[in-house]
C-alpha cells in the first residue's frame, strides 16, 4: 500500500475536540476506506453499502449510536443520508464522540447535508496519488514535499529554490525513481488498485474501462435519477475528448443534443463526482480584454483513457490537463488556501495555469514537447503587467530534461522533477 501525505495530519487531529468529525470524500477507489482504518484503527467500521445493515444503522437513536457506537468509521455514508442527522444529533448532545464519515462523492456537501454538518466537521477531499505518494514504497514511507509543495509553503525562498535546481534532470539521483512515478502516471494515473505490481499494462487498462462502467452504473446514480443515461454518457466521452478546452455550454449542448441548462448540470455531476476540474478564467483585470468561459480539465488522465479507450503518449491537450491536475492535487493535500485559474486574452495571450497563494502568484505554461525554446515563455513576458498582486516565478513544465532560464523569472523545467520528491 501507498503513503499517503495526509495520512500524518489525520493522526495528529483525530484526538482534537474541534475535530470529532472527520469527512473523507473522493471519487470511488481513491483510497478513502483503507486511509480511514489505517489511521482510525481503534474505531468500529461501519459498511453503509449493506442495505439490511443501513436499515438498521438509520433506526438507532442519538443515545444509541453514543452507547454503541461513540468512536465508529460510517463507510459509503452517502448511501443513507439520513444518517448524517443522527450523527449531527449525537454531536450536538456528547462531547466524546468521534466518527469519520467517507462517500463516494460531494453529495454530502449538497444543501441539506451541508447545513447539517456546518461548523461540525473537517472535510478532507482524497484525489488518486500524487506523484510524491506513487514514489512511496509502503505506508510507513515519509513522503517529502515535492519542489512545487515547498514553493507553495515557503514562497519567500522561491528564489533559493529555483537557483538550486540542477542542470539536468538526469543528474538527479533519484531520477530513475521520479521517471518510473511519472511514466506510470501519465499512462494510468494515480488510482492506487494500478500500482500493484501483479497487473501488467492489459489488467491496468482494463481495470480503467471497468472504472467507467462502475461510474455509470453506481457512482453517477447517487447524485442524480436518470431515465436515459445515454446523453450524459455522451457528454462524459465528448468532453474527455476535449479536455484542456473551454467550456462553450451551447455548442457542447448542439453536439450532444441537449439543453445548456442540462449541460452546465451534468458537468456539475461531473465535478461533484471529482471526475474533472472546471478550471475558471482569471478576469480581475477590468482595463484588458478578457476571455470568460472557463476551461474543463480531466484529474486523472488513466480515466481520460478509459473513457476515450486511448493508449500511448498523451497528446498536447491531454498532457496539459495531467500537468494540471497533479498541480491541483498536491496543492490541495498540503490543506492550504490556494486558487487556481488560466489566463486568456482575446488576441490569443494565454497562461495555462495561475495558482494563487496569499504572496503572490505562480504562473505556469505547460509544453508536451522533449525540447523547450526561448519562444515558448513568450506568454509569460511581462505577465505581471496583468496581475493584481506579485508574479513569484513563472514556469515551463515539459518533458525537456535540461533546466533553463529562459528570462528574468521564466524557468523551464522537467515535469517530474518539479512534481516529484525534492529530498534526495
Amino acid at each position: 500500500m501507498k503513503s499517503r501525505k495526509i495520512s500524518p495530519y489525520l493522526q495528529a487531529e483525530k484526538g482534537k475536540e474541534h475535530h470529532r468529525i472527520f469527512v473523507l470524500t473522493g471519487a470511488r477507489q481513491t483510497g478513502k476506506t483503507s486511509l480511514a482504518r489505517r489511521c482510525f484503527h481503534d474505531y468500529t467500521f461501519l459498511s453503509i453499502e449493506d442495505p439490511v445493515l443501513r436499515q438498521t444503522y438509520s433506526r438507532l437513536t442519538a443515545a444509541q449510536w453514543k452507547d454503541l457506537y461513540p468512536r465508529a468509521i460510517l463507510d459509503e455514508v452517502q448511501k443513507e443520508c439520513r444518517l448524517i442527522e443522527s450523527i449531527k444529533s449525537v454531536y450536538d448532545q456528547w462531547q466524546d464522540i468521534r466518527y469519520v464519515l467517507t462517500g463516494s462523492s460531494q453529495l454530502l456537501l449538497l444543501e441539506k447535508e451541508r447545513e447539517s454538518l456546518a461548523g461540525r466537521c473537517t472535510i478532507i477531499d482524497l484525489y488518486p496519488l500524487t506523484i510524491p505518494e506513487l514514489e512511496t514504497a509502503n505506508w510507513e514511507d515519509t513522503i517529502p514535499d515535492s519542489l512545487y509543495q515547498s514553493l507553495l509553503t515557503e514562497p519567500q525562498v522561491v528564489a533559493e529554490k529555483i537557483q538550486a535546481l540542477l542542470p539536468d534532470f538526469r543528474l538527479h539521483p533519484r531520477y530513475a525513481v521520479h521517471i518510473k512515478a511519472w511514466d506510470h502516471y501519465m499512462s494510468f494515473g494515480g488510482y492506487p488498485a494500478l500500482t500493484d505490481p501483479k497487473l501488467d499494462d492489459e489488467d491496468r487498462y482494463k481495470w480503467l474501462t471497468d472504472y467507467v462502467s462502475t461510474y455509470l452504473e453506481r457512482d453517477i446514480r447517487d447524485l442524480a435519477e436518470f431515465r436515459n443515461l445515454e446523453p450524459f454518457i455522451q457528454l462524459q466521452h465528448y468532453m474527455a475528448l476535449q479536455t484542456a478546452e473551454l467550456v462553450n455550454h451551447s455548442s457542447i449542448g448542439q453536439r450532444i443534443g441537449v439543453s445548456p441548462k442540462t449541460v452546465q448540470r451534468y458537468l456539475r455531476y461531473l465535478e461533484l463526482s471529482y471526475q474533472v476540474l472546471v478550471l475558471p478564467a482569471w478576469v480581475r483585470n477590468e482595463g484588458r480584454r478578457l476571455v470568460k468561459s472557463p476551461k474543463i480539465h480531466f484529474l486523472d488522465p488513466g480515466v481520460l483513457k478509459g473513457i476515450t479507450q486511448k493508449r500511448g503518449a498523451p497528446s498536447g491537450e491531454e498532457f496539459e490537463s495531467l500537468v494540471v491536475a497533479e498541480l491541483y492535487k498536491q496543492a490541495k493535500v498540503l490543506l492550504r488556501p490556494v486558487r487556481f485559474y488560466f489566463l486568456r486574452t482575446v488576441d490569443g495571450r494565454e497562461v495555462d495555469l495561475l495558482v494563487e497563494c496569499e504572496e503572490g502568484y505562480l504562473a505556469f505554461e505547460i509544453k508536451q514537447t522533449n525540447r523547450v525554446l526561448a519562444s515558448d515563455g513568450r506568454h509569460l513576458r511581462n505577465l505581471q503587467e496583468l496581475l493584481d498582486k506579485p508574479l513569484l516565478h513563472s514556469f515551463i513544465l515539459s518533458q525537456d530534461p535540461e533546466t533553463k532560464q529562459l528570462a528574468s523569472g521564466i524557468t523551464a523545467v522537467h515535469g517530474a522533477y518539479f512534481l516529484g520528491q525534492a529530498g534526495v
